[in-house]
């Protein structure tokens, strides 16, 4: 398992974040980021910017994409931060389930959009998303 991808809806704060958390951590894995509703070619927000900068992280170089069928084929697990998209992205793409699960799966918790909040709901999201790595780490690192 060395393709993940990772979901939320804007593609600037939350799965900017996992994607960088998760690279960090999998250093030889391909790991990705992408958006339900993509604000296509827009840099992450400035809060996650900070937060990433904070945990030693870099989001500088990040531009917001669209999902698509194929980074959906290339994906061999697809982490989204709320059940609500999980049930989105498999209903565009019905050949993706299976590989489809919530980062906070294992905690049984969704993350919610800090989009336009404080800074403290981006902390938040960022305790929920560092959960949810380190839950998955263990799984993908057996499975890789």
């Amino acid at each position: 398992m060395h393709h993940i991808l990772t979901l939320c809806i804007g593609n600037i704060c939350r799965s900017p974040l996992a994607q960088v958390l998760l690279a960090r951590e999998l250093p030889t894995h391909h790991v990705w980021s992408a958006g339900l509703e993509a604000l296509v070619g827009a840099p992450a927000d400035p809060i996650s910017v900070l937060i990433a900068q904070d945990h030693g992280m870099d989001l500088s170089a990040h531009r917001a994409q669209q999902v698509t069928s194929v980074m959906c084929m290339q994906a061999e697990l697809i982490l989204v931060m709320e059940q609500a998209h999980k049930m989105q992205i498999e209903q565009l793409y019905p050949s993706v389930r299976g590989k489809v699960f919530r980062l906070g799966e294992f905690g049984q918790f969704d993350i919610a959009d800090p989009y336009r909040q404080p800074r403290e709901a981006f902390d938040t999201a960022y305790q929920g998303i560092a959960q949810g790595v380190s839950d998955w780490l263990t799984r993908i690192r057996q499975l890789s």
